[in-house]
């Protein structure tokens, strides 16, 4: 099963339930969703019943942390931006068009091939992939969340951060706290199979490439 339709599936589709949902992360860490009792350490969704229960926040907040990781960015600061662009709600329409939990706007949609802008699955992977170009182009997550929020030719008009209030509260408040102090380091490890690890131990990437 492709894990990206297997969540997509479980999140949109609005009908009864008739079995048990249980989830398990298999040894390569891909996230599976089955009817069937899995052997050793699972978590159960949600019980045999007749009625459909909607994805909780902590559902779509895994999503974004396993979404953020296969994109190389910290999981902590999609958390953030989805937390004050949606504030965690899926339907979410701006007055300027932005949808979704990462608040796409039409042109970005076009640009990432997001068909439905309120998939939970597909909105958070255009989002990501959205932030990974800007970090990429600007080198520099304040730059990039400044384009986030005020679009990339502005920032390069101004050459940073543009005098907008909106903008300068949503970079501060996405970065508040000393983020880039405190965030746990995660590092992006080769091993010798070329699979790619993410790990937050710097003793388990010893005679490893890591980036």
């Amino acid at each position: 099963m492709i894990w990206g339709i297997l969540l997509t599936t479980l999140f949109l589709i609005p009908t009864p339930v008739t079995a048990t949902i249980y989830k398990y992360v298999d040894k390569d860490g891909v996230i599976h969703f089955t009817d069937i009792p899995p052997e050793g350490k699972y978590t159960l969704i949600r019980e045999k019943s007749n009625r459909y229960t909607p994805p909780s926040r902590s559902d779509y907040r895994q999503l974004a942390e396993e979404i953020a990781r296969r994109h190389d960015i910290d999981p902590e600061l999609v958390k953030r931006m989805i937390e004050i662009e949606s504030g965690w709600n899926p339907y979410a329409r701006s007055p300027k068009g932005a949808m979704g939990l990462m608040q796409i706007m039409p042109d970005t949609a076009r640009m990432y091939g997001l068909r439905d802008p309120y998939d939970p699955v597909e909105n958070i992977k255009a989002g990501v992939r959205y932030l990974r170009y800007l970090i990429d182009r600007f080198g520099d997550i304040r730059l990039a969340l400044a384009a986030y929020n005020a679009g990339p030719t502005v920032v390069d008009s101004y050459g940073g951060i543009p005098p907008y209030p909106e903008t300068i509260q949503y970079v501060k408040e996405i970065l508040r706290e000393g983020y880039e102090n405190k965030r746990e380091k995660i590092y992006r490890v080769v091993l010798e199979d070329g699979t790619i690890l993410f790990t937050n131990s710097p003793v388990y990437t010893k005679g490893l490439r890591t980036f």
